[in-house]
């Protein structure tokens, strides 16, 4: 593996679909009941004010100036008001709730909400464990990215797609930063983690080398603390102690490369930190319910 930080080898594996993506302009009342099989949306308003209605939970607000990021396994609706109810079903393949000119739908109108929402999808186990930690519908703001894509938005070029895709990465990996900065989110602890010097030290050892055969007593020289005082601090911060957190890290690592490799369960095995195929499945069925064969199978 390069030299990579956690929360980039996690998003890696989550890309813009650029098939679902538009700027909706909408006309009060309106509610789009969304159902795209995203396991991650995007939702901001260049113009007015909306709500996202997740099912089970608050209704949200946004506006210009701030995204909102939903959950894949979270029903939710988009609305001018939280009780609109819903008058279309937007899916993958029928994305547009109106008439369509280029990447807009509706027709303009001076002064009408307008809805910027594109959709993700995610290869592979690293981004799942990324996804899965995320609350139902994080708000944060929106940055340049959101005006970079209005202006894109606004005529049609050669490229566009591909332009259109690197922004709504760039606007996803900017929300995420600004929810792992902030100390009142509820962001998983191994990110915060990364940013305590000794702990993250630590953390970034295992995930630059999951292979090497590392113990607590090296992870402690390695950052200069005894081994009981890592093992405590590790633990408080991150939730698990080292040598677990590692097993789940080698496990994920193995899961995405069954997934997206031709490797043998015995090379992969080698490059996760597993002596052979044996010692690697017998984790794998212990961690995740099933064998590494069956894994790629499915």
């Amino acid at each position: 593996m390069g030299i990579m930080d956690a929360v980039s080898e996690l998003l890696a594996d989550v890309r813009a679909r650029g098939a679902v993506f538009r700027q909706t302009i909408m006309r009060p009342p309106w509610a789009l009941r969304m159902a795209t099989g995203a396991p991650l949306t995007l939702a901001t308003m260049l113009r007015g004010r909306a709500w996202i209605v997740p099912d089970g939970h608050q209704p949200v607000p946004i506006e210009p100036g701030v995204v909102a990021l939903v959950r894949g396994d979270v029903p939710h609706t988009v609305a001018d008001a939280p009780t609109t109810p819903p008058s279309t079903v937007v899916t993958s393949a029928d994305y547009c709730p109106g008439p369509t000119s280029g990447r807009t739908c509706g027709t303009p109108v001076d002064g009408a909400p307008v809805l910027l929402s594109g959709a993700f999808e995610r290869r592979g186990d690293l981004s799942a464990r990324l996804l899965h930690a995320l609350p139902a519908v994080l708000v944060v703001p929106a940055g340049p990215p959101a005006d970079l894509l209005a202006e894109e938005l606004a005529h049609d070029r050669p490229g566009q797609q591909l332009v259109l895709d690197r922004l709504l990465d760039f606007l996803l990996v900017t929300a995420l930063r600004h929810w792992f900065a902030d100390p009142a989110a509820d962001a998983p602890a191994w990110c915060r983690a990364l940013d305590e010097p000794v702990v993250g030290a630590a953390l970034r050892l295992l995930h630059d080398n999951p292979a090497h055969p590392w113990t607590v007593a090296e992870l402690a020289a390695k950052a200069g603390l005894s081994r009981a005082a890592l093992a405590r601090r590790f633990t408080a911060l991150v939730g698990e102690p080292p040598m677990a957190y590692l097993a789940e890290w080698r496990i994920t690592l193995a899961a995405n490369l069954l997934r997206e490799t031709d490797d043998t369960v015995a090379a992969i095995a080698r490059k996760v930190g597993y002596a052979n195929a044996y010692a690697l499945s017998v984790a794998f069925k212990r961690m995740r319910g099933t064998r590494p064969t069956d894994h790629r199978r499915a």
